[in-house]
């Protein structure tokens, strides 16, 4: 398991997204870390290594990655997996047979059908509720939870957790919190500073910022959980190769500048939406109509640049991801790039009918990852899309 080093938390934010977690190359000194494409390593003799003996265990790079996330999330330990995903079944592994979760409704499409269709056909068993309330939270919990799931802002939805009365939740009652961080990142908000005892990101998003790897990462300061999911990291062996790492650690190095923009081009463009009349719904938690914009000003330092808009028609919507000409139509977020996407039929196409009903993803929702491009750009982007999908 990778621990951060000695002075990792010593400096602010920016300095440790650049620095922390990585050393000088010792051979030849090199600034930045290099990627260590190899699978094994030689022994000095039998039974003796320089504390690396195969790839899957310890790789120099992926090691540099994980420290560095670790350290900007305020944490002790990081471990990379090779998605998202990947680092969420870590998470179920620490679970047994007829364990029960707490998960919001409304995460990730991926996450709902890996609980659902991989690990409760296994024994695990998930109650979904809206976590807005923490007392659903509260309600939902049997003598048989062991974990309290949750994302912060939720995707596409854009609700929020009440991080710390969650945190005090769950520290009374021996839970696991895990907190997905994936859409605030690290540079907007610490889940460990709150309460939770994990945070899962999918590094291909924010973390990474430049839409060319795959790759998740969980943080956590308890020994204990570190103990087990370095185990479980190298058991399972679903770890990044050091190329990807490598990606991931330069994305690293400019997520403070990258992440306000995004906070600025969010913030503008959803201010342009909620004056437009054309919407039937409109959800950005840094706008002050967001019933819980306060909680977002509490544990939050910036709102980011995800915005989810429903245009009321599903045929409507249709036609306005397929006419936009800077946002491009795909699936993924967090890149420096400006996406849209209809997440009813890509990122939660596996999630049932019923519970997309429930909490509010229609058929005409559509999501959009504002870029770091220039705001009058995207805006005008967006008119024209609105234009030309008026009418059919």
């Amino acid at each position: 398991m990778t621990r951060i080093l000695p002075h990792d938390h010593e400096h602010r934010f920016a300095t440790r997204a650049v620095h922390a977690g990585q050393v000088p190359e010792p051979l030849s000194g090199a600034v930045m870390t290099p990627i260590y494409q190899t699978s094994t390593y030689v022994q000095i003799r039998l039974g003796e290594h320089r504390g690396y003996e195969y790839a899957r265990t310890q790789n120099p790079t992926r090691e540099a990655l994980e420290r560095n996330v670790a350290s900007l999330e305020g944490g002790t330990y990081g471990f990379a997996f090779g998605s998202g995903l990947a680092a969420l079944d870590a998470v179920l592994k620490l679970l047994k047979s007829g364990d029960h979760v707490v998960c919001g409704d409304n995460v990730y499409g991926g996450t709902q059908r890996l609980m659902e269709r991989i690990y409760a056909p296994l024994g695990l068993r998930f109650t979904f509720v809206d976590m807005r309330d923490v007392a659903a939270i509260e309600a939902a919990i049997t003598p048989a939870t062991r974990m309290v799931y949750c994302e912060t802002p939720t995707n596409p939805m854009m609700n929020l957790v009440d991080l710390a009365a969650a945190g005090d939740l769950t520290q009374a009652r021996g839970l696991l919190l895990v907190v997905d961080n994936t859409f605030a990142t690290p540079f907007f908000q610490r889940p460990l500073e709150h309460g939770a005892d994990l945070v899962l990101h999918s590094t291909t998003k924010y973390l990474n910022g430049h839409s060319d790897m795959v790759g998740g990462l969980l943080v956590t300061s308890r020994d204990d959980l570190a103990e087990r999911l370095g185990f479980i990291q190298n058991a399972a062996g679903a770890v990044p190769g050091p190329m990807d790492c490598w990606l991931a650690l330069r994305g690293l190095k400019t997520l403070p500048l990258r992440m306000r923009q995004h906070d600025a081009n969010g913030r503008r463009i959803a201010g342009w939406l909620a004056a437009r009349r054309d919407l039937t719904a409109l959800y950005y938690p840094g706008l002050p109509a967001h019933p819980q914009h306060d909680l977002a000003c509490r544990q939050m330092s910036g709102f980011g640049g995800m915005i989810s808009l429903d245009l009321g028609d599903p045929a409507r919507a249709r036609r306005f991801v397929e006419a936009t000409r800077v946002f491009a139509l795909a699936e993924s977020l967090g890149g420096v790039e400006s996406l849209i996407g209809h997440p009813a039929s890509m990122t939660h196409a596996a999630v049932p009918v019923a519970m997309r009903e429930r909490m509010g993803l229609t058929e005409s929702l559509v999501r959009l990852s504002c870029g770091i491009e220039d705001s009058e750009d995207l805006i005008a982007d967006l008119e024209q899309a609105f234009e030309r999908s008026a009418t059919a």
